[in-house]
């Protein structure tokens, strides 16, 4: 992108090949899209691979990538066209991993052929991707994590030998790929011995057990790995420089999960409102203001996350998701419990206590007894509400950091 001015209050561009893309540009190839491939006659699979192919998956991405090196604010005229005539989408709700971290990652720190590779079998949802990050005994200080990753001289390639533990791995049962974290020199600080890779789920050696919880499913794993072997060309970023690669996958699993984009009154709150205005019974004073003060709270939170997408077209996501992460967790546990007692002893009630494995977390589909059971998890995953205020302290405040006693010593010489 070498020229961006603006255009009926979206931005445009010039790519890469010289082409000026603005709004009306879009609209004419997502009509050009749809005329060579009908949805009413194509299947969906064509369909997101053509999608994908003219450059209208993510148009801020590479040409040749899924994109056409325009401003990120311009997807929004690609999704109305291709909505308006009935086309089929990426369900981003079951590859949301992939979308919201795996892709991000490996356009950061990727080579071109992990690029060409990966990106559009991830984007068309033709394989899910998982995260083997979190240990048993490294969860809140991820930099511990004990997973060895051991060059083999044997290999072609120099491949890599993967033994380790690692839990709360979600979709793992169902994914093609993972992002993986390993230790791979135990003699240097336990920041500084990490590289990133990924993992083939598939490989001989990984196992995947489910992981009952709260709710009765079983939407995430513990898995083991055991001499996984994983070539050279499946690192992303150099050996040794793994926290870096995953301190970028993490601030963007921060903004997928808290900086969604949604509707005004959309999501849960939109779900509580029209409770709390169809059974006039439930009103009272106090639940009025709790509902008006989440109701303002939900409103501050949509407008920040326009920001912070905004910000995040203009490069990597900073600490800001974080706080965008840890607002969006507490909302929810608010509202959640909010919803419940609203709905009095129906609200006590929960659908289905099976035990069954699920690849999405449909949370505005089920009923309020699950949602107050599941948002308990939203302060768990994708960083602890603990640890992000932590990085809001020290990165957006600008508060000093707390004591760590082990920043300077080899990770094989600390207590575990």
């Amino acid at each position: 992108m070498t020229d961006t001015t603006a255009y009926g209050g979206v931005e445009s561009s010039m790519s890469a090949t010289g082409v000026t893309i603005d709004a009306e540009e879009l609209r004419r190839r997502s009509r050009e899209l749809l005329a060579g491939y009908d949805p009413a006659t194509t299947g969906r699979l064509d369909f997101l691979r053509a999608r994908f192919d003219a450059g209208l998956a993510w148009v801020q991405y590479p040409v040749g990538l899924g994109g056409l090196d325009a401003p990120r604010a311009l997807q929004a005229v690609v999704d109305a066209e291709l909505d308006a005539a009935g086309a089929p989408d990426n369900e981003p709700d079951s590859i949301l991993i992939g979308l919201g971290m795996a892709a991000p990652t490996i356009l950061g720190f990727g080579t071109d052929e992990q690029r060409a590779r990966f990106l559009r079998p991830l984007w068309t949802g033709e394989e899910v991707w998982c995260q083997l990050f979190s240990e048993p005994g490294a969860g809140s200080d991820l930099a511990a994590l004990a997973t060895r990753a051991v060059r083999d001289g044997s290999g072609a390639d120099g491949d890599w030998l993967v033994t380790g533990q690692k839990v709360w791995t979600s979709s793992a049962h169902v994914a093609r790929w993972a992002l993986l974290v390993a230790r791979t020199d135990p003699d240097v600080p336990k920041h500084r011995g990490l590289t990133y890779f990924v993992c083939d789920m598939t490989a001989a050696g990984v196992e995947v057990r489910p992981l009952r919880q709260l709710t009765g499913e079983a939407e995430f794993n513990e898995v083991f790995l055991t001499d996984v072997r994983i070539p050279d060309r499946h690192r992303l970023g150099g050996v040794g420089d793994g926290w870096r690669v995953a301190q970028g996958t993490l601030m963007n699993e921060r903004v997928a999960i808290g900086g969604t984009a949604i509707p005004r009154e959309g999501g849960l709150i939109g779900i509580v409102a029209d409770t709390w205005r169809r059974r006039p019974k439930l009103r009272t004073h106090d639940t009025y203001q709790r509902l008006l003060r989440l109701w303002v709270d939900a409103e501050v939170m949509r407008l920040v996350g326009d920001r912070l997408r905004q910000q995040l077209a203009a490069g990597a996501p900073g600490p800001e998701g974080s706080a965008m992460k840890l607002a969006f967790a507490r909302h929810r546990q608010e509202l959640s419990g909010l919803e419940v007692e609203l709905l009095g002893a129906e609200g006590l009630g929960y659908d289905d206590w099976s035990m069954h494995r699920t690849q999405t977390v449909d949370f505005l589909g089920r009923d309020a007894g699950y949602r107050y059971l599941r948002a308990k998890g939203n302060s768990i995953e994708g960083g602890t509400s603990e640890i992000l205020l932590n990085i809001v302290a020290e990165r957006v405040l600008g508060l000093p950091t707390e004591p760590r006693v082990d920043k300077d010593v080899a990770w094989k010489d600390l207590p575990r």
